[in-house]
Parts: structure tokens; C-alpha cells; sequence
């Protein structure tokens, strides 16, 4: 038997940190499907394809190897053997992702990769579709959500830690623009499914929203 907690939300609300931080209070498998939809962006990025490039999407896709691990306690994301924990979160990244991960022919790729290597595992996956399409009987479903102006506050002040030179209103405008593609998106958008808690984190420290969490599930867990 397995049980799985998916966490969906838009970016910027918090979904690696504190599904980092739960997985390893209850020990549960973190898969973080937006490390491997960015792997796919610098894939292209790197070979200099673009979204309409579909036939040479395809062959990106057809000999992609991603692997996610924990070293010493830190997630690291492999893209071909290399480490990209770092490459993959940068602005250039950023701005594409959501156009790539809308693509057909990227999600028929990853979703049943997703699929697999959660397959009998007690697992938290967050992304974007994990409670809806991935893991649609999933045991918990939670959505994330917090506001479009924190989520940019949030994500410029990381910027800052990396060193990655962008104003407030770049990071803003960047945020808003990838929300629209995600909610509006044909395949797959980002949306609430019907039976997931939601728990917005606008007003809420780190501790505060993995306390919300954990009391979700372990009252699933316990029936």
C-alpha cells in the first residue's frame, strides 16, 4: 500500500520549501515535478530550441535522463549526469518553463515518469497537476495559494540570496505572467481539485503552514 500527499499551488507559495520540510517529518518520498519540467526548459535552452519546435522537443524528451537525490540532506536535481540543481532556477528558466511544461508532448513524458516513481511508495509530490491529473486518488490534496505581490516579494528576495540582479517589479511582472499561462493553459492548468484543502500562505510563517499540513495528514493517516 502506498499514500500520497499532493501539493499543488502556483509559484512562489512556498511548495519546495515546506514539502521539503514535510517529507522529512513524515518520512515520506519528495518528488518535486517542477525540477523536472525545468530540466526539460534547459534542456531546450541549451540546445537552443524553441516551444514550437516540437520534432526536436520530442527528440530532447526521447533522450532526457533526469534523477532527483538527496546528498547530505540537500535536493539535488542531475540533468544528464550533471548537476543542474542551480541552473534550473535561474530567470532565463523562470520566464520559459511554463511554456514548455503546457506542451503535449512534455506532459505525456513526464506524467507517467511522475506516476512511476511514486508508484508504491509513500510520497509527497508538489507541483501543478499532481492532485488533479498525476495523482488525481491521491490520500491528501492540498492547494497552495498565497498572493500575487507576496509570491513576487518572496521570490525577488531569493533572487537576492543567488545573486540574481532583478527588480521587485521584474520579478512581479514574471510572476503574473506565469500565472496566466498556467491557469489558462489547455493541457493540464493549474487549477483546484474539488476535494483539496486549501491553505493560503500569505499571512503564514514557514512553521505555521507545515503545522497546517501535518495535522491534515496525520488525521488521514490515522483512519
Amino acid at each position: 500500500m502506498s499514500f500520497v500527499v499532493a501539493i499543488d499551488g502556483p509559484a512562489g507559495t512556498g511548495k519546495g520549501t515546506i514539502t521539503k520540510i514535510i517529507s522529512e517529518k513524515e518520512n515520506l518520498l519528495n518528488i518535486d515535478t517542477g525540477a523536472m519540467y525545468r530540466c526539460v526548459a534547459l534542456q531546450c535552452l541549451n540546445n537552443n530550441i524553441s516551444p514550437k519546435e516540437e520534432d526536436k522537443i520530442k527528440e530532447v524528451l526521447e533522450n532526457i535522463d533526469i534523477k532527483l537525490e538527496f546528498i547530505d540532506g540537500n535536493k539535488k536535481v542531475f540533468l544528464n549526469g550533471e548537476d543542474v540543481s542551480s541552473k534550473i532556477r535561474t530567470p532565463e528558466v523562470d520566464n520559459v518553463v511554463a511554456i514548455f511544461s503546457a506542451l503535449k508532448c512534455v506532459r505525456d513524458k513526464m506524467t507517467p515518469l511522475q506516476r512511476k516513481i511514486g508508484e508504491g511508495k509513500d510520497v509527497i509530490m508538489e507541483g501543478r497537476d499532481i492532485g488533479t491529473v498525476v495523482f488525481p486518488n491521491a490520500d491528501v490534496k492540498i492547494y497552495l495559494d498565497c498572493s500575487l505581490e507576496e509570491r513576487a516579494r518572496r521570490r525577488y528576495n531569493q533572487n537576492k540570496e543567488k545573486g540574481i540582479n532583478e527588480s521587485y517589479e521584474e520579478v512581479l511582472a514574471s510572476i503574473i505572467e506565469r500565472h496566466k499561462l498556467e491557469t489558462e493553459r489547455e493541457i493540464a492548468p493549474l487549477v483546484k481539485a474539488e476535494d483539496a484543502i486549501i491553505v493560503d500562505t500569505t499571512n503564514m510563517t514557514i512553521d505555521e503552514v507545515v503545522n497546517c499540513i501535518e495535522k491534515i495528514i496525520d488525521k488521514k493517516r490515522i483512519k
